[in-house]
């Protein structure tokens, strides 16, 4: 028995590569509506500015969801106009057309109501958020139990996935 792997805490190298870029791990891509709970409707990524006000089905509604990390760390760009959804330093949700910096990185938090929380990656506390009328709210006056940060994650209309049947399959020895 090794004396050095008793040590080994596994939660800190989870922690670790939650944090950082994986290159290694194969990038996923994935085409979806982030319906607003307070709003009624769906974000938009209208190139520098961010609303919620979009119908099912918009253009400008349609987000692409990139994963590159070994964690929930995801980049959402506007489909129609190539923006991605970013957080300045003061909190306010913009659109910018290069997506590598941290202001640009959210953490996926699946709620126990089943909603989606995005907290910003650069700025730890800090949500995505709109109010009823569909406009952005400052991350510095969100928390994570507020409806206004909730979002369910949908398909655009009439591109809904289709569902391939679970196939049993059976080990022979």
């Amino acid at each position: 028995m090794f004396a050095a792997e008793e040590n080994v805490d596994f939660r800190i190298h989870v922690e670790n590569q939650t944090r950082a870029r994986d290159d290694v791990s194969r990038k996923q891509l994935r085409l979806y509506q982030l319906y607003s709970r307070t709003s009624g409707k769906h974000i938009q990524v209208l190139g520098r500015r961010i609303s919620a006000k979009g119908e099912d089905g918009d253009k400008y509604a349609q987000l692409l969801v990139e994963t590159d990390t070994f964690g929930s760390q995801v980049r959402i760009k506007g489909k129609e106009t190539d923006f991605y959804l970013c957080m300045n330093r003061k909190g306010k949700l913009v659109g910018k057309p290069d997506g590598t910096s941290k202001e640009c990185v959210f953490i996926e938090k699946v709620l126990e109501n089943n909603y989606t929380a995005l907290m910003s990656a650069k700025y730890s506390g800090w949500y995505v958020g709109f109010t009823k009328k569909g406009r952005p709210r400052k991350g510095p006056k969100t928390r994570e139990n507020q409806q206004d940060v909730h979002f369910m994650k949908r398909y655009p209309k009439g591109q809904m996935e289709i569902q391939k049947p679970f196939k049993y399959t059976t080990v022979t020895k």
